[in-house]
């Protein structure tokens, strides 16, 4: 139950303008998404002392104001739009507009009260850019690669030398992205303690280092959670559907695959973890899944303790 003290607040984030919303009681405004006006906005919020602010991920105009906000030490949160979404097909909001937006985003605050996590640092970001663009480039080479096979003949030649600039511009991210690692101590060693399992290289380290920076705080559910590979029970009366992984971060998830698939060949305890889940039946699909998030729990652990790979001590 809401207490009457306690105030929530929604923020709509527009490119030019950003509209607010209070719970309870109702209000609204609209202030523009400027300088000027982001700093008259901190001044009023620090007035209202709210116990928290939601909004969602806007594409990157929320950056900003979010980094503002926890300058003067407001509590908030970003939420994924996807929650929000079905939170308001839950409470019947169906119409949609700048203010209403901003009243949803304050009901989702009371009524869930999502946690405030520390935001990233410049240098989180900073990497999390890079280790994004790397993938931006990598999709690209594969529509490229593929596209390669059916153009005619004419155009295969700015094909490929677009292939040419697309693979220089990776060897240069990759460098970036290992000198800004081992830049750091405490990533040169968290990314050292990754690389120590065999089948985890330094694309599946970097991206966990820049894009799962919560690896070795948490526990081996969360973690798991996190990342979107915890089994979702799917039970409703005697019906007892598949468990299926969903959400979560799909660029960790997509790395770790590609990490299992070489540690089910080149990890012993993978390997035979694998093994023993095919050896009863299981899918191979669902058997490679399990050693994604076996993989993620030891990685986890090794992170929190501190511990090189050891395969022995590996569970």
């Amino acid at each position: 139950m809401t207490n009457p003290a306690e105030t929530f607040i929604g923020i709509d984030v527009a490119k030019d303008h950003l509209d607010l919303a209070i719970h309870a009681p109702a209000q609204t405004w609209r202030v523009e998404n400027s300088a000027a006006g982001r700093a008259v906005l901190c001044a009023e919020l620090q007035a209202l002392q709210p116990s928290l602010i939601v909004l969602e991920a806007s594409g990157g105009y929320e950056l900003e104001l979010v980094a503002e906000l926890a300058t003067t030490q407001l509590p908030v949160v970003i939420t994924n739009p996807r929650r929000v979404r079905n939170f308001a097909r839950a409470t019947g909001q169906l119409a949609k507009t700048d203010q209403l937006d901003a009243r949803l985003l304050a009901h989702f605050a009371a009524a869930l009260r999502p946690a405030v996590r520390p935001l990233p640092s410049a240098d989180q970001e900073y990497l999390t850019a890079l280790v994004t663009r790397r993938r931006q480039i990598v999709d690209m080479l594969t529509v490229e690669q593929n596209r390669l096979h059916t153009v005619r003949s004419v155009m295969r030649q700015d094909i490929e030398e677009h292939l040419t600039w697309l693979r220089e511009k990776l060897a240069k991210l990759d460098a970036e992205i290992d000198d800004f690692i081992h830049g750091s101590p405490l990533w040169s060693d968290t990314d050292a303690l990754l690389q120590s399992v065999p089948g985890v290289g330094p694309v599946t380290a970097s991206t966990i280092v820049a894009l799962l920076p919560e690896v070795g705080t948490l526990n081996r559910q969360e973690i798991a959670a996190l990342v979107g590979l915890a089994p979702l029970a799917k039970e409703s009366g005697k019906k007892q559907g598949k468990r299926r992984i969903f959400g979560g971060r799909a660029a960790v998830r997509s790395v770790l695959y590609m990490a299992a698939l070489s540690a089910r060949t080149h990890n012993p305890v993978i390997k035979r973890f694998y093994e023993r889940l095919v050896a009863q039946g299981k899918p191979k699909k669902v058997a490679l899944t399990a050693c994604m998030r076996k993989l993620l729990v030891i990685l986890n652990a090794l992170v929190r303790t501190k511990q090189a790979w050891r395969p022995a001590s590996a569970v």
